[in-house]
């Protein structure tokens, strides 16, 4: 299938946001960041719910009797990061710009939405909370800043190396300030935008029940923010010279690099190609564009059939950078671009930004067996 042919954009939530406890679900410490956890939710779908009934019989996951939001602070790799954590409120759509309240940056695949909303509906649960990330307001964050001068409801290392610590935010008058300062806010998806997609197919078909939110943790990018990386390509069945004569016929200008200078070389406005022997610079015309997306609007169309496929880390697209799969290297987007971008009713290119670290799998789970909750 023609994946690339079938991504649309998902609806939009309307404003006002609302996070609203829930009773929080979580596996214990020595199960949080263990690969098995993860292959535990995998299929048959329909026995998860079983197996965790199980594992709290066995004392490995516990669920809160009383509901939450929930304050998350999860440390990896030296970079904390903070979030509110509650169910979105889903059940209502935006017709109008100002009105909408969560922001896609990235079309989606309904195939690929279609079968998450299979598999949560057959979980009866959300497994993870989507990220999403705004530039929080003053109140919300003195709160925030307020709650870890206290002692944490739960704090250990998890199996991933992961340092985790939760806060319960339950008193009336904290939920409410959060749910009053929140509700004009426009947030960011950050990860998640195909669960993202599932709750929104979720709450159409199931209207009325607890599908009507799904979780989600709300991070202040202006406080422990998350880090903003680039996603690299490789451009397989393209030769680095026909790459370069396609640029330039695109606008942009070449130059040949040393390998030891092409990261240095990465720029706002300049990207780095290789095969893995000779290197080159390619200055992305100035067109109002991000370079993700110049090179998948102007660039890759021209090309005789690419295949893309995407890279986390410099190390992997250079490993297959070869004489016919041509390594493209581009500079990490800055938060403010991708706001910029979103703002004037543009997507941005799959995979175009990379925001880490994610948190552990199992710190915060919902199940659907719970009832939901007011946020009022």
């Amino acid at each position: 299938m023609d994946f690339a042919a079938t991504v649309v954009t998902p609806p939009y939530v309307a404003k006002p946001l609302a996070l609203a406890p829930f009773q929080g679900m979580m596996l214990s410490p020595a199960r949080v960041g263990d690969p098995a956890s993860a292959r535990a939710f995998a299929r048959p779908y329909r026995s998860v719910a079983g197996r965790l009934a199980e594992w709290e019989r066995r004392g490995h996951v516990s669920q809160d009797v009383t509901p939450a939001l929930y304050l998350h602070e999860y440390t990896a790799g030296g970079l904390t990061v903070r979030g509110i954590v509650g169910t979105l409120d889903l059940s209502r759509r935006a017709t109008v710009l100002d009105d909408r309240a969560v922001w896609p940056h990235e079309g989606i695949h309904p195939v690929q939405v279609d079968e998450l909303a299979d598999r949560m509906l057959e979980m009866e649960m959300n497994p993870a909370p989507i990220l999403l990330v705004h530039d929080g307001p003053t109140e919300v964050r003195d709160l925030v800043r307020r709650l870890v001068t206290t002692t944490p409801y739960r704090a250990f290392s998890d199996r991933a190396g992961q340092q985790q610590r939760l806060w319960r935010i339950d008193t009336p008058a904290d939920v409410a300030l959060v749910n009053d300062q929140l509700a004009d806010a426009s947030v960011l998806i950050a990860d998640g935008h195909h669960r993202y997609a599932a709750y929104l197919r979720l709450q159409h078909q199931h209207p009325g029940t607890g599908w009507d939110s799904g979780l989600a943790m709300l991070v202040d990018q202006g406080d422990t923010g998350l880090f903003l990386g680039a996603i690299h390509r490789t451009l397989r069945g393209v030769g680095l010279d026909d790459l370069l004569a396609a640029a330039r016929a695109a606008g942009a200008t070449t130059r040949s690099l040393q390998a030891g200078t092409a990261l240095i070389a990465l720029a706002p406005a300049t990207l780095t190609a290789t095969d893995g022997d000779a290197w080159s610079a390619i200055d992305v015309p100035d067109r109002g564009l991000l370079p993700v997306e110049w090179l998948h609007r102007d660039l890759v169309p021209t090309l005789p059939s690419p295949q893309v496929a995407y890279h986390h880390s410099v190390e992997e697209a250079l490993a297959l950078a070869g004489p016919t799969a041509v390594g493209v290297l581009l500079p990490a987007p800055d938060f403010g671009d991708v706001v910029r971008v979103i703002n004037r009713g543009r997507l941005l290119p799959e995979k175009a930004t990379s925001f880490q670290p994610k948190p552990s799998l199992g710190v915060l789970m919902r199940s659907l067996h719970a009832a939901p909750v007011d946020p009022s």
